[in-house]
This record gives structure tokens, C-alpha cells and sequence, in this order.
């Protein structure tokens, strides 16, 4: 199999951490591609008509694209459940909000990076970030007890998107605040999969 990625995305850093975690790296080739929303990479838009990554091309069937489903595709050749039944709607709210917060701070990044100066519009980019802040806001009031569990998906999404707001909105201060998710992520990113895996 094939993961079409880049090593910056917070997407693809979510299948690669779940990779190490599940003792998978060998049976997937890691193929690093550069793409844009305005220049999508050839390889990319074959894997995903979208053009979006992370794309698993698998041999044996459908190229499966959305980390989403590539993560619950992987966790089923791992025989170990990082979306176990007995919390799986938990699981799979976290996981979401960790995405949702993703969406936003990479929109962010585009807004700045794309887009001429001049045409940049400031209470936009605010909406984004009034998103990530009321994500985080929920995971320090609501999910500290669910974080402190056996890890999940959604850990490893949690992990993977305080790791981007720290490389592309380190002046933002995300955990201004937030003193349980702080010293949570001080923990989860020393371990081998994220210190691996990091942009």
C-alpha cells in the first residue's frame, strides 16, 4: 500500500501516528508529494479526485481517502481498536472536533499563503479562530477525563492538531488558558509516534 502525503499536514500526521501505533509502517510506503488548493499534485488528484491527502492506494481495492476512513480502514488490519464499541460515539465527537479545529487553522493558512494580500479579509480569518478557541475551549472543560482514558483515535487527532496550531499559529498562544490540555499534550507529544512523525 501507499500513503500519497505531506509531512505537514496534520491529516496525514494522524494516519502516519496511527501507522507506528498499530505496528503498520511496513506494510505502507510512505509517497511525499507538494500540493496546493491551487496546484494539485498529479499524484494526488489520480489517488483522490479531490486532489486532497492523505489518499491509501491499496493494491487488493479502492483508494480510500478522508483520514477518517483511512484510519478506521487501518484499524481494522491492526486487530486493536482505537475506535472500541463501548466508547465509540465519544470517539468519534472528539475526533471530529480535533478535525473541525484542523479545518480551520489550515483555512487560516491558506487564507495568508494564497491569497493576495489586498484580497485577505481580517474578519474571516477571526471567524476560523473563534472556531479553534471554542473546539479547545470544549476539550479543557469537557474532555480532560476522556483524554486521561486508554488511548483512541481521538487522542492521536487531539495530539496531531495542537502539534499544527503549535507550528503554524505558535503566536496565538493556544493554551493561554487551558492548563489541563497543556500539560496533556506536554505528555502525549514525547511519545515515539509524534516525535516521529513531527513536521
Amino acid at each position: 500500500m501507499q500513503l500519497i502525503a505531506s509531512p505537514q499536514s496534520p491529516f496525514v500526521r494522524k494516519v502516519r501516528v496511527l501507522m507506528i501505533e498499530a505496528g503498520l509502517e511496513d506494510q505502507i510506503e510512505v509517497v511525499n508529494v507538494t500540493t496546493t488548493p491551487l496546484e494539485t499534485d498529479p499524484q494526488a488528484a489520480a489517488a483522490n479526485p479531490l486532489g486532497k491527502i492523505p489518499a491509501l492506494v491499496r493494491p487488493e481495492g479502492t483508494t480510500l481517502y478522508d483520514s477518517r476512513v483511512i484510519t478506521r480502514y487501518l484499524d481494522t488490519l491492526a486487530y486493536r481498536s482505537v475506535y472500541p464499541p463501548a466508547r465509540l460515539w465519544e470517539v468519534l465527537t472528539l475526533e471530529a472536533t480535533a478535525e473541525g479545529i484542523m479545518e480551520a487553522a489550515v483555512l487560516m493558512v491558506y487564507e495568508g499563503k494564497f491569497r493576495p494580500e489586498e484580497m485577505q479579509y481580517g474578519p474571516w480569518i477571526e471567524a476560523q479562530w473563534a472556531k479553534i478557541e471554542r473546539g479547545l475551549d470544549a476539550m479543557e472543560a469537557r474532555w480532560m477525563s476522556h483524554l486521561a482514558g486508554p488511548l483512541d483515535m481521538s487522542h492521536i487527532a487531539t495530539g496531531c492538531v495542537l502539534g499544527y496550531l503549535d507550528l503554524r499559529h505558535d503566536a496565538r498562544s493556544w493554551r493561554k488558558g487551558r492548563p489541563a490540555l497543556e500539560a496533556w499534550y506536554a505528555e502525549f507529544a514525547g511519545r515515539d509516534s509524534m516525535t516521529r512523525t513531527a513536521p
